[in-house]
């Protein structure tokens, strides 16, 4: 394959560049795609493109993440407009008294949902938004809370999908007899994810204040306006003069979602498809809502969802292009020097941080580096469960950070702002914790 060295960075740049310019995520994208496919082959730029799209759209993990928020879509449109989610919200603001107490149930809401980040986001955003909204707390700042609790949570957690994932991943390249042993082990060296959950608490105690444009969102919730401009929430939205129905038809569904998302073995698509059965049982049983009502809502809650497929459709594509122009292996090959065994933890941290970033491959990219990454920490006589911890907090980071990753945009969805806004608003907390866990990896590697 041919190697485009230091100008396979070119279709990033590009994306990052137009994504500040003009805060549209999914144009921002397909142009980074566009220039990479010319850098490629300026004569086959419409052939490659639509292979390339069309290889996506069949891939099995794109098609499971359009099923998984669609329906999930239909799910929360389903709870608004039954008035589920005005029955939490009225529980919960009865318990919830002021804004840093609202911020922190937010918080630990997130730490007790740790199975799946995909859940995480989508679920805390939507039962939380009427409750903070009542408090004069941004959108914005609601997603950052949100966020911060679904990756870098769930890696901690040994029986989460991310857990799942990465100790089979470890398993395959031949580094340990048990992938899960060794995960567990790089638990306590997940430096980012610890600090990233940390800082969250103190930025919802005020102990950590509101910086750049988070401290402008708030300011903007404080006069009344805790939805950003331009946003347009009312497809999750109800009448609030509605009677409330009994908080079990609340509470049920998303029981319903979390237990057969473990019970078959940490899969969201079969969780949320039983969790969609139990709540359309439930609207027949109490003659919530018409028949005609019910599907079109179910319907709506799905539409609501194309904007954010749409940005991981066209994130997905890019990955593709950057993978022709061998991004990946071009950066590893240049801090590959830099790799003694006291370094190695935070080069690997910085570099592999940066190309999930990049490229928003928060699973795919690492089935590529391990392969390279490991057997060299294996001959320079590395602490390998550091290393390993230092892999997945680039993961981690990758997810949290990324304005057009799954998480950010699921986040921002749920949360009822733009990817670019929330994005931009934590990206002053995330710098926080990517530097304090880089410190860290430096001190811990050179013990």
């Amino acid at each position: 394959m041919e190697t485009y060295g230091a100008w396979s960075l070119i279709p990033t740049l590009v994306v990052l560049g137009m994504a500040l310019l003009t805060r549209r995520t999914i144009e921002s994208l397909l142009a980074g795609t566009v220039v990479g496919l010319l850098m490629v082959d300026p004569t086959s730029v419409v052939t490659q493109g639509s292979n390339i799209l069309l290889g996506v759209l069949g891939n099995d993990t794109v098609t499971w993440i359009i099923l998984v928020c669609g329906l999930f879509g239909s799910l929360i449109a389903l709870l608004v407009k039954t008035g589920g989610v005005l029955s939490f919200g009225d529980t919960m603001t009865r318990r919830i008294h002021g804004k840093h107490h609202s911020l922190l149930a937010t918080w630990v809401l997130g730490l007790i949902i740790f199975v799946d980040d995909y859940l995480n986001a989508l679920t805390i955003s939507s039962s939380m938004k009427k409750i903070t909204d009542r408090f004069g707390i941004s959108r914005e700042k609601l997603a950052y809370i949100v966020d911060s609790t679904a990756a870098p949570v769930c890696i901690l957690v040994p029986f989460s999908t991310w857990a799942v994932f990465f100790g089979g991943l470890l398993e395959e390249n031949n580094v340990t007899g048990n992938g899960m042993g060794l995960y567990i082990e790089a638990i306590p060296y997940m430096f980012y994810a610890w600090v990233a959950a940390a800082i969250v608490p103190l930025v919802a105690l005020g102990w950590i204040p509101d910086i750049g444009p988070m401290k402008t969102a708030e300011a903007r919730a404080a006069g009344g306006q805790p939805i950003p401009e331009g946003v347009d929430d009312d497809t999750l939205e109800v009448d609030e003069s509605k009677p409330r129905p009994h908080l079990i038809n609340f509470l049920l569904p998303i029981a319903t979602l979390i237990f057969f998302t473990w019970y078959f073995d940490i899969d969201i698509l079969r969780g949320v498809i039983v969790s969609l059965i139990v709540l359309l049982v439930m609207i027949g049983a109490q003659r919530l809502l018409s028949f005609n009502e019910t599907f079109d809502t179910a319907l709506d809650g799905f539409k609501a969802m194309i904007m954010p497929l749409g940005t991981l459709v066209a994130g997905f594509t890019l990955k593709e292009v950057n993978d022709l122009l061998g991004l990946t292996d071009f950066v590893i090959a240049t801090v590959q020097p830099l790799m003694t065994p006291g370094m190695l933890p935070a080069v690997v941290f910085v570099t592999m941080a940066f190309l999930a970033f990049a490229t928003a491959s928060f699973w795919g990219l690492f089935a590529v580096a391990m392969p390279i990454v490991l057997p060299l920490a294996m001959s320079v006589d590395a602490n390998m469960p550091l290393v390993v911890g230092a892999l997945i907090s680039a993961s981690a980071f990758g997810s949290h950070a990324c304005f057009y990753g799954d998480s950010t945009v699921l986040s921002a969805q749920g949360s009822g702002c733009t990817p670019m806004a929330h994005a931009l608003t934590q990206l002053p907390y995330v710098l926080i914790a990517a530097t304090i866990a880089t410190g860290v990896f430096l001190v811990v590697g050179h013990l």
